[in-house]
């Protein structure tokens, strides 16, 4: 074994010499390649690609010359056809013709290398599904590649790409298109002709508009198209229906984009020049649970605002707001909304620093007090420092608030208040809760949010798992070490928050519940997480993982592609190194990737 060790090195120094690049590749390998179909050459530092590769389908292996036998354990007469070849962080320059006599190919993965230019012979693996071209510096992109009728993935960020061919359209099974940090001023109209598009990243670019033909992409969820500028977002985008995600910050917006899309759940504007928020924008975002605003010009935040009654999250930080309407504590999903960075009025400093709950509960006391109630029925228009139950939170925003109190329990009286009302929301954070509030579960019928967060929880009772209707849990800053397996009837959970808990590994109930779309682990003390089962939840968007104990991050992470936050910070691993964890997630999913063994 050490023999082949000292090979290796070999093998390794001979890879500087000019004469002679192709030891760089082992003989193994190829022999590998052969059985399995699949070749990763990632990291070899080559600057060609070794004609025993392009023609590895062709030549007949050494092992034929010494063996014929048909009773031999290697059949190397039942080679298969190389369907996956992996070329990543090497040091190419250019790729040779001969790529076409790989004609079984169906993932190509070129990126991290020094390309300025392909070859036309790519037009002729018609096979082929996955093409990577990121982080090369391409200025162009030859009009065969535009044939591949099978291809599903094309990532081209990272280049110096300055204008597209009018063929694109072709690509018709294209499902992903990334197109980010490039040069482009425009894109060619029969990009509406890709209409099997689900994601596309047109960020970091040079475009002033968007064509009209873009509206025909009705399969796309997400669409960035940051760090341009843009002036305006035509309204015709509101006929692709499926639209979840729209990225335009970094533009040079002056209206918020009145957009009807009916699956739109976030908008991020942030950045831009939008000075006013006009009604008839505002009623179009029907279905909004996220709009960013911050870093505009916004100075009056209209009573309209009401309007976005599935807002959760408001992000006005950095405008020129003098006045906040009270009626923003109407919104009844609104968790978060942050404002720092406004010449405000009227609201003391520190009342901003107490956090969401704390601001609207103030808003909430500036609407005008409703009559008095019939003689004999409890309410909460006293005093709120002498109230109690408050219930007007209770009849109107169907909201049971116990928050901040230090208190070793629920009162009582509190949930008679809310018997029968249809509560939704449950905040009892900032406590001294050892357990879950039993009665809690009468409310089992209606309440989604419940909010148990920095209390001393170190046990999560299974009477949790009643709450069928919950879409978000917040239990953060407890002292939790394990979830009852019984969650995994919790099918509409949504999002659930464990930041500061102290759990060991990752709860294994988590891999069961296929809705979750946000987990928050940070800060607990995981050591390992399980890819193929994260795979699995196909909504999860969202991964904090940061301050655990990972030793490693296992490669098959990166398969998990539908995840647009994933934080790793913190962890005593190795790889991937600091740099490419800075890089965000689309760099750390990429690199992960590129670890697969294959």
């Amino acid at each position: 074994m050490s023999r082949f060790r000292r090979a290796d090195k070999m093998d390794s120094l001979a890879g500087f010499r000019t004469e002679n690049t192709e030891t760089t590749v082992p003989y193994s390998l190829l022999k590998a390649a052969r059985k399995s179909g699949q070749l990763n050459l990632c990291g070899r530092g080559l600057t060609e690609v070794p004609q025993k590769v392009y023609r590895l389908n062709i030549d007949t292996p050494e092992e034929a010359q010494h063996n014929v036998s048909f009773g031999a354990s290697d059949r190397w007469w039942e080679q298969t056809d190389l369907t996956k070849l992996l070329l990543s962080s090497n040091q190419l320059t250019d790729l040779s013709e001969d790529i076409r006599l790989l004609s079984g190919l169906i993932t190509l993965d070129l990126h991290d290398n020094h390309l300025s230019n392909l070859p036309s012979a790519l037009g002729e693996l018609q096979e082929l599904q996955q093409l990577r071209l990121s982080h090369n510096q391409l200025l162009s992109l030859p009009v065969e590649i535009c044939t591949l009728k099978n291809l599903c993935s094309l990532t081209l960020q990272h280049n110096l790409l300055e204008s597209l061919p009018e063929e694109l359209g072709q690509l018709e099974k294209l499902t992903e298109l990334d197109l980010s940090s490039n040069h482009l001023k425009g894109l060619p109209s029969s990009v509406g002709c890709l209409t099997s598009l689900q994601k596309v990243i047109l960020c970091h670019n040079k475009l002033t508009s968007l064509p009209d033909s873009l509206a025909q992409l009705t399969n796309v969820k997400l669409l960035d198209c940051s760090n341009n500028q843009l002036t305006d977002v035509s309204a015709s985008l509101s006929k692709m229906l499926k639209l979840e995600q729209l990225y335009l910050r970094h533009n040079m917006l002056c209206h918020l984009p009145q957009l009807p899309a009916p699956a739109l759940k976030e908008l991020y504007v942030g950045n831009n020049q939008i000075e006013n928020l006009e009604t008839e924008q505002l009623a179009s975002l029907t279905a909004l649970s996220l709009l960013e605003l911050r870093d505009n010009k916004i100075k009056i935040l209209p009573e309209q605002i009401t309007f976005l009654t599935t807002l959760a999250r408001l992000d006005l930080t950095n405008n020129d707001i003098t006045i906040l309407p009270p009626s923003l504590s109407l919104l009844p999903n609104l968790k978060v909304l942050l404002l720092e960075g406004n010449p405000l009025r009227g609201i003391r400093r520190d009342l901003l620093t107490k956090g969401t709950n704390e601001l609207l509960k103030y808003l909430k006391g500036r609407i005008k007090e409703e009559p008095k109630s019939a003689e004999g029925e409890h309410t909460a228009l006293t005093l709120p420092s002498q109230a109690m139950v408050n219930v007007h939170n209770i009849k109107s925003l169907k909201v049971l608030a116990y928050s901040d109190k230090q208190a070793g329990s629920i009162p009582d009286e509190l949930f008679d208040a809310a018997a029968d009302q249809g509560v939704s929301t449950a905040n009892f954070s900032k406590n001294q809760l050892t357990s879950i509030p039993p009665r809690l579960v009468e409310f089992h019928s209606s309440l989604s949010d419940i909010n148990l967060g920095f209390n001393r929880l170190t046990y999560c009772s299974p009477d949790i798992t009643k709450l069928l209707q919950l879409t978000h849990i917040d239990l953060r800053n407890n002292q939790l070490r394990d979830l009852p397996p019984e969650m995994k009837n919790l099918t509409k959970l949504r999002s659930i928050i464990l930041n500061y808990n102290r759990f060991e590994s990752f709860p294994e109930v988590l891999y069961q519940i296929f809705s979750l779309e946000t987990i928050l682990l940070g800060n607990n003390q995981v050591g390992e997480v399980d890819p193929c089962r994260l795979i699995k939840l196909v909504h999860l968007s969202t991964l904090d993982l940061s301050n655990n104990d990972l030793l490693n991050v296992p490669p098959k992470l990166g398969l998990c592609t539908s995840l647009r936050c994933l934080s790793l910070e913190g962890n005593p691993f190795r790889t991937p190194r600091t740099a490419i964890v800075a890089g965000g997630t689309d760099a750390i999913l990429e690199y992960l990737r590129s670890r697969i063994p294959t």
